[in-house]
């Protein structure tokens, strides 16, 4: 089967067709850049990564870009009460995304465009608006959007035009306007946004891009007037993306957007994350807690992303469990026996198989559910069979290893755990010269000793493995601190 994605637009799964393959043009919302994303925002950011990944494992040629929103009425607030300009204060959150983002694996945009640089280019956009009758100016100097005059609003959210009054879901924007169903394009300056660098020249006055409108401006910018997908939360529906079409489409005349995707709302420990709740978690508070980046990104994935994921610490040490069983089978292949003349194990009809499945999990609207589940049979079935097995034919084992790195070109986890577990050359010599240690307190029965380097070990994420053979130690978490000696 091809791959089939459900637009949100139609309501209904649908081919996959870009407009021009094997070009695919895909825009993702990024974060607004005034705090640090929380793992409900990586669920989002992971599917934005496993859509480009999974593209272009199918042979397509992909440009993605995410935005970061450094300008709305969060980061201005919030650059206000900390005293310190705009560009100030999203600085560190736009790094920091960036950097979690290297953690988790999540392939690189082809641009990360910053709102505040567009902005020239939004004062056009409201221009083309106003002067073809679909946007007005107010006698602050703001700018709206007509909804009366695009006949084609509600068209992805299924809203009703003339069910917009006060009172319901649109936000009523302090500037003053005709309808209170229209949104606003450019809002007029405020001292706090003068405070803070964000207000600019227009013709209508100074002021700031509305949010809507920057994304818009942003994705047909990099991407062009239509694009082939445009991802964000199940949140961003209404109104942001029903209002990113009706700009759009009002300035081009085109199609926005072909495929619409929206992943589901993340709960944590069974209810919305929330920080008055006490479950608002970030990445680097996983990370410093000890979790795995690789385990992070297993559970954030385990579910299809228009299902339900629970996100619990019971879940996270699961998948931290699921990785380690993948890493310890990808190790077993690698060492086990290999022979020309072995009998077959049935590793390769294994491998084809679980191939087979994966593509048809993620054909079918990137359900990672079926996907990961197609894995982990592999790695069940493959123990079994060497277990049964001595040697086996170097094309079998070369069959096995090929599957296990094409699926891992998209899910990412063996990518991941392997760059956490990275460890230094004066790290391997420094465990090294511990299990010598531990060997030679054994060989005169110290045994207290012995333990207390297996436990000390064991901390810091090395686990050692006793055999006939000798002890051979192995990453099984990412290293805490500095592995000490003597």
């Amino acid at each position: 089967m091809a791959l089939e994605l459900y637009n949100t637009l139609s309501r209904s799964l649908e081919p996959f067709r870009p407009l021009d393959p094997p070009r695919v043009r895909v825009y993702g919302c990024g974060p607004t850049v005034y705090d640090y994303p929380h793992i409900g925002n990586y669920r989002s950011f992971l599917v934005y990564d496993l859509l480009h990944r999974y593209l272009e494992w199918s042979g397509f040629q992909v440009q993605l870009v995410v935005n970061l929103t450094d300008v709305d009425d969060r980061t201005i607030e919030a650059a206000a009460r900390s005293g310190v300009s705009l560009r100030e204060y999203t600085h560190p959150f736009t790094e920091a995304f960036l950097a979690d983002t290297r953690t988790l694996g999540i392939l690189p945009a082809d641009a990360y465009p910053v709102a505040t640089e567009y902005v020239d280019k939004m004062v056009e956009f409201v221009a083309q608006l106003l002067g073809k009758g679909l946007a007005y100016t107010t006698e602050d100097g703001s700018v709206y959007f007509s909804i009366a005059a695009f006949p084609g609003y509600g068209k992805l959210s299924r809203v009703d035009p003339e069910a917009l009054r006060a009172g319901a879901r649109v936000a009523v924007d302090n500037y003053g306007k005709d309808d209170v169903r229209d949104f606003a394009l450019w809002k007029s300056a405020k001292p706090a946004d003068e405070a803070a660098g964000a207000a600019w020249d227009s013709p209508w006055g100074r002021g700031r891009p509305g949010w809507h409108l920057e994304c818009s401006v942003m994705s047909i910018t990099e991407l062009g007037e239509t694009l082939d997908v445009h991802m964000g939360g199940e949140d961003l529906v209404f109104p942001h993306h029903e209002d990113e079409i009706a700009q759009s489409e009002g300035v081009t005349g085109k199609p926005f957007v072909r495929h619409w995707l929206h992943v589901k709302h993340l709960l944590v420990e069974g209810r919305k994350m929330s920080k008055s709740l006490g479950n608002f978690i970030v990445v680097r508070d996983l990370l410093e807690a000890g979790h795995e980046p690789a385990a992070i990104r297993h559970l954030l994935l385990s579910a299809q992303y228009r299902s339900e994921l629970n996100f619990t610490m019971e879940g996270l040490e699961a998948s931290g469990r699921a990785v380690q069983r993948l890493l310890d089978f990808e190790a077993r292949i690698e060492e086990v026996p290999v022979a020309t003349d072995a009998p077959t194990a049935g590793l390769a009809e294994l491998a084809t198989t679980a191939l087979e499945a994966f593509r048809d999990g993620m054909d079918d609207d990137l359900n990672t559910a079926d996907a990961l589940a197609a894995l982990f049979v592999l790695v069940g079935q493959g123990n079994a069979a060497l277990d049964r097995a001595g040697p086996v034919p170097p094309a079998e084992r070369e069959a096995i290893q090929k599957v296990l790195a094409s699926i891992d070109r998209v899910l990412g986890l063996v990518e991941v755990a392997g760059a956490s577990r990275t460890l230094d050359p004066g790290t391997i010599t420094r465990v090294d010269q511990m299990v010598e240690e531990r060997r030679a307190a054994r060989s005169v029965r110290d045994f207290a000793r012995a333990d207390a380097i297996r436990r000390e070990l064991l901390e810091r994420g090395i686990v050692l493995e006793d055999s006939a053979n000798g002890t051979r130690w192995k990453v099984v978490g990412r290293v805490e601190g500095t592995v000490s000696h003597g």
